[in-house]
């Protein structure tokens, strides 16, 4: 097994703390392996989608202000059949959109939205 340095900021040794935690694992390399584990059980999901998909869009975001939401609906928005925005605690936004798309054309959202490194959280629930 090979051993790699990486540097995490507080929130994310919380976080791997928590989920190492949560999950009984016995140190900090079990959770990045879980951690690791969840990231590609979510890209192949997503990769074994093809052809005409539909769905739920679910996004947790921050800073209720900056435009990049607005942006990314307008570019996406013959994908968009329905979309429902609601404020949470902290100035949190949750975006909640049914799709209907190609699925390249999924992949490409999902990619810019985690690209621009400003949700919370985004998950793609196929119908």
């Amino acid at each position: 097994m090979s051993i790699i340095s990486i540097s995490l900021n507080d929130s994310y040794i919380k976080a791997l703390d928590s989920i190492q935690e949560a999950y009984d694992l016995k140190g900090r390399s079990e959770a990045i392996r879980a951690s690791i584990s969840a990231a590609m059980d979510d890209i192949r999901e997503l990769e074994d989608l093809s052809g005409l998909v539909e769905g739920v869009l679910i996004i947790v975001r921050g800073n209720h202000a900056d435009p990049w939401m607005i942006q990314l609906q307008a570019k996406y928005q013959s994908s968009i059949k329905t979309q429902m925005h609601s404020h949470l605690k902290n100035q949190r936004c949750l975006e909640v959109m049914v799709i209907s798309c190609d699925a390249y054309i999924l992949h490409n959202m999902i990619a810019e939205i985690k690209s621009k490194d400003k949700a919370d959280y985004v998950k793609f629930v196929h119908g």
